[in-house]
């Protein structure tokens, strides 16, 4: 009977391996370190030894450190014991195994009687990166933190650095470095907002914020392959009644090549939350989590996928969300993995340039499957490092770590160097100026810009040859000739920024960032700083360079100059004081824009549009038309501005111009997004989303709301189909608006937003109408409200004979409503054709 139940025993163990839950994975580097400890600790299934036996690691402190033990009050054992210093410490690590590293830090402020732990500041850098600067338990709501953090480590060792404050002390009570595969962590993701790879990853370090378990139970570090802990997700649920908890066994989970346990457990993969009930009577709202984030930092987004409610193949079809913008559309996991019961997973970098400091994820059912299910079984978010290289705050590692007196003076005798080397440099070079200054007196008078490369700015940071890539021959683009402007020097964007100060920062992008800036004349400019690590980035600087050179319109952002020094490549605009059209629709306090603002905001935007189709010897498609890319001035005039993913229009003799999708969800026509063939017709579409946002005050995408309400375009021509448009407008605008003039702007945007190109209007069509609406708006006050149509009727206005159809009672206009509007029309009609609004 003994034997036959270890037998028993032994099949499910087998079973378990089997399966891929406990798959084996052996660590190279293991290092698990009990701070202050005196004996081995276990912790988690796992044993952690004391920092004082330091035989493959080494810890060097520049004042005696102390320890401190107690078991009172402690959460677990790792957290019984801590070591407090008062200089400046590292824990140095030899490395056996070059790559990704999970680094686990562990604090408990333990009581000591000669320091207060809960305030102490805690700082913890790597040689690279930042991972904890300044944190106390003072504001903290937990008791303890334990925090986990993926770095690339390209040396034979790893250094760990914990730094106290000035007259302070701080501690560390646990310290884990483990090596995990390379696979784990990737190179590249989607960006959503714009829409582009990002490259570069591996060199990023990441902190990881949450790990959830989608409808199932705690999961600990002793049932993970990599000793991760992940959590239910039951508290991150926006509507809990959203979600239906289901599971199987664990055994049925087959994993593929591609696919490790590494990925994520099977324990994960059979669990999942299922799109449920959502209790509003008539409306299905889509399952969203919601997590509090730093807006300052981007994210990467890992989503786990395993099919374990389907019957059969390819009938779960459903949309993936990330705040509001679409990650995958018609989602089918029985095409992407052959089968069902088989996990997958997909990354995505989610920008935090909205500023919101919420990130929201969502799965909902797709509109044309035949089943309204979604299911989502895991879901990762971790932090990525900045351009500093810090998880926690602005400032680099050279900023914290304090220089020694030895360090000082090497500081002081290399910098005398260089700058005696540099008095000689600059004393050759001002000879030889004034040397080529007299020589070519005569012959460059009046050439003040220097030339830019047809190919980008900086050749250090490109690595674009000045030279021609088609013929061979030097092509420049004449700053004089182009009105590029002025050649800033990087110590005057330093100094007009205030050294990059993030306080100043306007907005980030896949370029890099745009900070506020203030020249020495006091003008006020936008300074848009491009990121090196971003492929993407650097190639719209280059086409927002070549198409400004060659713009100029009071309706599109202007270009100042620019700065091409220290492999920066830095453009300086005209500042918008008012900002982006988005910020005054929704998402802050600013006031609520009237009616007639809104319209003239619009009637701006369409006359930069209209200069780009049909001003240039080339029409120029936008591709990027949306109410963040339309700023404002302090007159609230509006500009057209990112031309990152600008793209000269076809030539006479085509149609289109073909050529990969790129744009925002939300806003992308969708003929150009099923046959990859733009033209001036996909800004029209675009431009008609910008109208219906205008009007209705809400995003675009927002997956948060019930599915019919996702998408706005579709939600707002399906209230204009039933004329029907001023019961989904702005609350603010209720009331005050004419009604001729919304259903002008209403036909208007239907007609942008046609499902095929040839049946939208041009830029300019769409101009005339608006003017027209705006028309209609001013003469509010000469209109009268009819008994039963849209349209209002002008008071005074005597009709011509023609008019057979129409009767004056009382000085009052009746009619038709299409009588009415013709009647309108020939009111305005005069200073519609006035060009003072052109």
């Amino acid at each position: 009977m003994v034997e036959l139940k270890l037998l028993q025993w032994v099949l499910v163990v087998l079973a378990v391996i089997d399966s891929g839950s406990y798959a084996a994975y052996t660590p190279v580097d293991n290092y698990l370190i009990a701070c202050g400890s005196s004996h081995d600790v276990q912790f988690q299934g796992r044993t952690f030894v004391p920092d004082s036996k330091q035989s493959s690691f080494e810890l060097k402190s520049q004042k005696d450190s102390v320890t401190v033990n107690s078991s009172s009050g402690a959460p677990s054992p790792i957290f019984q014991s801590l070591r407090v210093f008062s200089a400046v410490a590292s824990y140095k690590f030899k490395i056996k195994q070059k790559g990704r590293h999970w680094i686990r830090l562990h604090f408990y402020p333990l009581p000591d009687s000669s320091n207060n732990l809960r305030s102490a500041p805690i700082t913890v850098v790597t040689e690279k990166f930042v991972l904890l600067n300044s944190f106390t338990f003072t504001n903290y709501n937990g008791s303890y933190l334990s925090k986990e953090y993926s770095v690339n480590v390209t040396s034979d060792t790893l250094t760990l650095t914990v730094i106290p404050s000035n007259h302070s002390v701080t501690f560390i009570n646990g310290i884990e470095v483990v090596s995990v595969p390379d696979e784990l962590f990737p190179d590249q993701a989607l960006s959503l907002a714009p829409s582009a790879p990002v490259n570069g990853l591996s060199d990023n370090a990441a902190e990881t914020v949450y790990r959830l378990n989608m409808g199932g139970p705690l999961i600990t570090s002793q049932n993970d392959t990599l000793g991760r802990t992940w959590e239910n997700d039951s508290k991150y649920l926006h509507v809990n009644s959203s979600a239906l908890n289901i599971s199987v066994d664990p055994s049925i989970i087959k994993y593929r090549a591609s696919v490790t346990p590494d990925i994520a457990p099977n324990s994960v993969y059979a669990t999942a939350d299922r799109l449920g009930n959502a209790n509003v009577s008539d409306l299905n709202f889509n399952m969203t989590w919601e997590f509090p984030v730093d807006p300052s930092f981007s994210y990467l987004v890992r989503f786990h996928f395993c099919d374990i409610v389907s019957t059969g193949l390819n009938k779960l079809v459903f949309n993936v969300y990330i705040n509001t913008n679409a990650a995958i559309s018609s989602l089918d996991l029985s095409s992407v993995t052959s089968t069902l019961a088989s996990p997958y997973y997909k990354d995505f970098v989610s920008n935090s340039s909205d500023g919101s400091n919420i990130l929201s994820v969502s799965v909902g059912p797709d509109l044309v499957a035949d089943i309204d299910d979604a299911i989502l079984n895991g879901l990762e978010i971790m932090k990525i490092s900045n351009d500093a290289g810090s998880l926690n705050g602005p400032v680099s590692v050279k900023g914290l770590i304090p220089k020694s007196s030895s360090e000082k003076t090497k500081t002081l005798i290399i910098i005398g160097c260089i700058v005696g080397a540099l008095a000689a440099v600059l004393l050759i070079a001002s000879c030889y100026c004034l040397f080529m200054a007299r020589r070519s007196k005569d012959t460059n008078q009046g050439h003040l810009w220097l030339p830019l490369p047809l190919y980008g700015i900086s050749q250090t940071l490109t690595g674009v040859s000045m030279t021609s890539q088609k013929s061979g021959t030097a092509s420049c683009i004449s700053l004089a000739s182009s009105n590029l402007g002025r050649i800033f020097t990087f110590q005057e964007i330093m100094d007009a920024t205030n050294k990059f100060d993030e306080n100043s920062l306007l907005g980030v992008g896949g370029f890099g960032k745009v900070y506020k800036g203030t020249l020495e004349d006091g003008t006020v400019v936008a300074v848009k700083r491009g990121n090196p690590r971003s492929e993407q980035g650097l190639t719209e600087f280059r086409t927002e360079i070549a198409m400004l050179s060659k713009l100029r319109h009071r309706h599109l952002v202007s270009l100042i100059g620019f700065c091409d020094e220290r492999s920066e490549m830095i453009l300086v605009y005209e500042y918008m004081a008012k900002g982006p059209l988005r910020s005054h629709l929704y998402g802050t306090d600013l006031p609520s824009l009237s009616w007639k603002q809104r319209l003239e905001v619009c009637i701006g935007a369409a006359r930069g549009l209209h200069y780009l189709h049909t001003g240039a010897a080339q029409s120029i498609i936008h591709r990027d038309v949306k109410t963040t890319n339309i700023l404002l001035d302090e007159n609230l005039v509006a500009k057209v501005a990112d031309f990152g993913l600008s793209k000269t229009g076809p030539a006479l003799d085509q149609t289109h111009v073909s050529t990969a999708v790129k744009g925002s969800f939300g806003y992308l026509d969708p003929e150009y997004f099923r046959r990859q063939q733009l033209t001036e017709k996909s800004d029209v579409y675009s431009f008609g989303v910008v109208l219906i946002e205008v009007l209705c005050t809400r995003p675009a995408l927002n997956p948060v709301l019930p599915r019919e309400q996702v998408n706005i375009a579709e939600w707002a021509m399906s209230w204009q189909k039933k004329g029907m448009l001023d019961q989904i407008m702005d609350q603010a605008l209720v009331g005050k608006v004419n009604s001729a003039s919304l259903k002008k702007f209403g036909e208007t945007a239907e007609k942008c937003l046609a499902e095929y190109g040839v049946d939208r209007p041009s830029m300019g069509d769409v101009l005339w109408n608006l003017e027209y609406a705006l028309q209609l708006e001013e003469t509010t006050a000469a209109l009268a409200e009819p008994e039963d149509n849209s349209t209002n009727h002008i008071q005074g206005i005597q009709l011509t004979p023609f008019e057979n159809n129409v009767s004056m009672i009382d000085g009052v206009t009746s009619g038709t409503d299409d009588d009415a509007e013709d009647v309108a029309t020939s009111a305005v009609f005069s200073q519609i054709v006035n060009p003072r609004g052109r």
